[in-house]
């Protein structure tokens, strides 16, 4: 006799606290998905049930609501976490059960584990592509912000190296700020950008102190068109915070924004929007935690069982259509091949795509092979 028991997965985004705008919009990206595909009949007619739990943006409420999660919810898949300090918080509990976690986050890359899928950008899909823009566009002096998490440290590292192949090049300076940073703490940090007078500003700030950080650049009086700030992190979402006037003129590397002229983007987002109202502002976190949902559901029909040892082989071989392009799996490194694109923050409140691929750039989280022109890697090229 058939199974037709619900199907439940744990889902674990932070609805409250310093990194609750894109958890949120994470979480509702998530449930979006959860819905399609019991519209469309579940899970070999098993209903998918998602058990949700908020971690406040704290890495221990992570820790002890994924073991929550697996021991009293009986969970066998989690989708979740933001922040680096999260999914490594994370990532323990997952391994000690043998359970899987999909990761939707962009994140410094040099990780594997077997029980994870990576959907997020790594390095060589966001960072590269943003270090030859700018450099090519702007110039190589650099000045680094960011948060004080490994994310920012390692990110910040990565494209210093990236920088500093370019001739010119110089490292002017680099700073770290508390989550909850305001406004007022970003002011010595602008006197000194205004003493080095770098080519470009880069930020890894993340949560609500990237909308200070902005505010801080406008009121000091400096021009985006001259020296603008080149993020990985700050999306549609933070722009909202910010508002359009502070945010216009620069620049964001991501897999996905709301722009992409595509009939599959167009579709989700009137979708989304229909569901979920204008209160959540959909970015490139909320794309990678909505298709991440498919794969995982299509890879479940094929087998049957969401057990891991049964589940992952079916895993690795997903492709799906998500807004951003066709998007697949890579079962060497269990990242995913992804469109990098260039977006220039505009009036609108939107991001303008100055340039993107037209085929998806293989994952290489670990930096061995890319280049600062590695925009067209094909998929059916790959050994």
């Amino acid at each position: 006799m058939a199974n037709v028991d619900p199907v439940k997965v744990g889902v674990l985004f932070s609805e409250t606290g310093t990194t609750s705008t894109i958890g949120l919009s994470q979480l509702k990206g998530t449930l979006l998905a959860i819905e399609e595909v019991n519209e469309a009949g579940g899970i070999n007619g098993r209903e998918l049930v998602p058990v949700c739990l908020d971690p406040q943006s704290n890495p221990l409420v992570y820790t002890q609501l994924a073991s929550r999660l697996i021991l009293e919810e009986g969970v066998n898949v989690i989708f979740g976490c933001y922040m680096s300090s999260s999914r490594k918080a994370v990532v323990p509990v997952i391994e000690k059960w043998n359970k899987l976690l999909f990761y939707p986050t962009l994140y410094e890359g040099f990780e594997f584990s077997n029980n994870l899928i990576y959907t997020g950008a790594a390095p060589n899909q966001n960072s590269v592509q943003l270090a030859e823009f700018m450099t090519n566009h702007f110039g190589a002096r650099i000045f680094l912000i960011g948060s004080d998490y490994i994310y920012p440290y390692e990110s910040n590292r990565i494209m210093t190296d990236l920088v500093l192949q370019k001739s010119g090049a110089a490292k002017l300076g680099e700073h770290y700020v508390e989550l909850a940073a305001t406004e007022a703490d970003f002011g010595p940090i602008m006197k000194e950008i205004r003493d080095q007078r770098p080519d470009f500003i880069f930020s890894t700030v993340v949560g609500n102190a990237t909308a200070s950080l902005y505010r801080a650049y406008a009121e000091a009086g400096f021009d985006p068109k001259t020296m603008p700030i080149a993020s990985l992190t700050t999306s549609e979402a933070e722009v909202h915070q910010m508002g359009a006037d502070v945010a216009e003129g620069h620049f964001t590397s991501a897999p996905y924004f709301q722009s992409i002229d595509s009939d599959a983007n167009r579709r989700c987002l009137a979708r989304f929007q229909r569901r979920f109202g204008s209160d959540c502002v959909p970015n490139q976190c909320w794309e990678a935690a909505y298709f991440q949902v498919h794969m995982f559901a299509n890879a479940m029909r094929e087998v049957g069982s969401d057990e891991i040892a049964e589940l992952m082989p079916h895993v690795l071989t997903q492709e799906f259509n998500a807004p951003q392009g066709r998007v697949r799996i890579d079962p060497r490194n269990h990242h995913t091949c992804l469109y990098p694109r260039i977006g220039r923050a505009n009036s609108e409140g939107q991001f303008t795509i100055v340039r993107e691929a037209k085929r998806a750039v293989h994952p290489d989280p670990y930096l061995v092979t890319y280049s600062l022109g590695d925009w067209t890697a094909e998929l059916d090229m790959l050994p």
